[in-house]
């Protein structure tokens, strides 16, 4: 899970995209970049930390030029160095290439051993050099970006969203299943590509579409022009961009995310009603669960827990220890509010367990009188490959407990989770339109030792195209 965004703008691009990398900095806190291009040259800057650690308006000002892409990393292949920051910056055969990625390759190992024995260097650890790797060779061989895309996904087996710079011209290309988001939008002089539509709210730029799964954006001088590189008879999104990734404002694959969560809280309630005098979330992604909960069962509303804002999501940080440390600093009770109180605490997944178990002895320690936890994601049972630090079967607490065990790990009164059927029919989405390999332990193509129900996927002819509607 990572942000990503690009921007071709005649007014100018490094504060539009500073301002759209805020918008997403939830995708990721460790390291952010931005790389534009202005007659010729390319302009970068990247670095570890927030946005706001990395950015200032000096750096702004001389980052030039009316086309570029920018990057908030969360890292999942590819250790948190300062060698793997994005973009990736490239200079070969006359040409200027950079590029950024949100995603995971199931087969990056076997692909840059392949390119290493043919005598390409590697100076990251990161999937996203592969991509580049990749679009390189057959750019040299055909000379046509679309065409080294077209081969490129033809390689590629994993989740993508990727945002590829090339002397001033931005192309943006989607996995065949949709895994990872990406939707385009107007600007006032431009156009542009980015993780979750709340970039565009920041920009006061007009949401145009989702990209399909399998499609290929192009962004120039004249406009933008859309091409389908591969069709599948059905999709992967991942399906917890609606319980926890993105942002409840944003609109994903065509479904406002806070609508998904609100009617997620009402099933819990449905499933799970429970006696208590408070419903809280465990802010902030549990708090549109709460309010639905608080709706369907009529028990109030009231925040139990007040989040210090200045503390990072405790889900991506890189170490448990980290996490755990995190949670105090993080999570304040509000002991007027839930002293002598049976109360619910309402969150949108459990992982390892530890966090929560921590969430529920402070709540304890200030004074509640009962804990029940209600759960807007089936238990995890399984790790994911594609873009998400869930950990191995053993670190999981739900896999191979049943919830009565879970419950007593986290010192919980009650728990529950939502259901799988509840979750995807609040989604909107079809079953087969989703990845739920963490919930179920199927993925939705091959990957080796796991099971699959891995969809068709077709490259259609290379001379498919249409224009955008706008």
């Amino acid at each position: 899970m990572c942000g990503i965004v690009g921007i071709a703008d005649a007014e100018g691009v490094s504060f539009p995209l500073y301002y759209a990398l805020f918008a997403l900095q939830h995708r990721g806190q460790e390291s952010a970049g931005i790389s534009t291009f202005d007659a010729g040259k390319l302009h970068n800057h990247k670095a570890q930390g927030l946005i706001a650690e990395v950015f200032n308006r000096d750096i702004l000002s001389r980052l030039t030029g009316s086309v570029g892409i920018g990057h908030v990393r969360y890292p999942t292949t590819g250790e948190n160095r300062p060698e793997n920051n994005q973009p990736l910056n490239f200079s070969f055969k006359g040409h200027i290439f950079s590029i950024v990625h949100n995603g995971n390759l199931v087969n990056s190992t076997r692909l840059s051993s392949e390119y290493e024995d043919e005598g390409h260097i590697f100076a990251t650890t990161t999937d996203t050099e592969v991509i580049a790797a990749i679009i390189a060779r057959e750019l040299t061989r055909s000379e046509s970006m679309e065409e080294a895309i077209n081969l490129c996904m033809q390689k590629l087996k994993g989740s993508y969203s990727v945002i590829a710079m090339l002397d001033g011209t931005i192309y943006a290309f989607r996995d065949p299943l949709g895994i990872k988001p990406l939707c385009i939008g107007k600007t006032e002089n431009g156009y542009m590509v980015a993780s979750e539509s709340v970039a565009m709210d920041a920009l006061g730029a007009q949401f145009l579409r989702d990209m399909k799964p399998g499609e290929l954006i192009r962004i120039d001088s004249e406009g933008i022009s859309c091409r389908q590189i591969t069709r599948s008879n059905h999709t992967g999104l991942c399906i917890f961009e609606y319980v926890y990734f993105a942002r409840s404002d944003s609109v994903i694959d065509g479904v406002l995310v806070y609508d998904v969560r609100k009617k997620i809280g009402e099933m819990l309630h449905q499933e799970a009603p429970v006696q208590a005098e408070i419903i809280s979330p465990v802010p902030d992604s549990g708090t549109a669960f709460a309010t639905g909960y608080s709706e369907a069962s009529g028990i109030p509303f009231k925040e139990g827990l007040i989040k210090n804002r200045y503390i990072g999501r405790t889900f991506i940080m890189p170490t448990q220890k980290l996490r755990e440390n995190a949670v105090r600093m993080k999570l304040n009770p509000v002991r007027g509010h839930i002293a002598g109180k049976s109360v619910v605490l309402v969150d949108d997944s459990i992982v390892r367990g530890t966090t929560s178990r921590r969430i529920i002895d402070l709540v304890r320690e200030f004074g509640a009188r009962e804990v029940h936890f209600r759960v807007g994601s089936p238990p995890i049972i399984a790790p994911c490959y594609l873009g998400v630090d869930l950990p191995t079967r053993k670190e999981l607490i739900a896999h191979n407990r049943p919830p009565e065990q879970v419950c007593s790990r986290i010192a919980a009164d009650s728990l529950h989770h939502i259901s799988l059927e509840a979750l995807i029919r609040a989604t909107g989405h079809a079953p087969e339109d989703l990845c739920c390999g963490c919930l179920t332990g199927c993925y939705p193509l091959e990957i080796e030792g796991e099971r699959s129900n891995c969809r068709s996927i077709d490259f259609v002819d290379g001379t498919y195209q249409m224009k955008l509607e706008i």
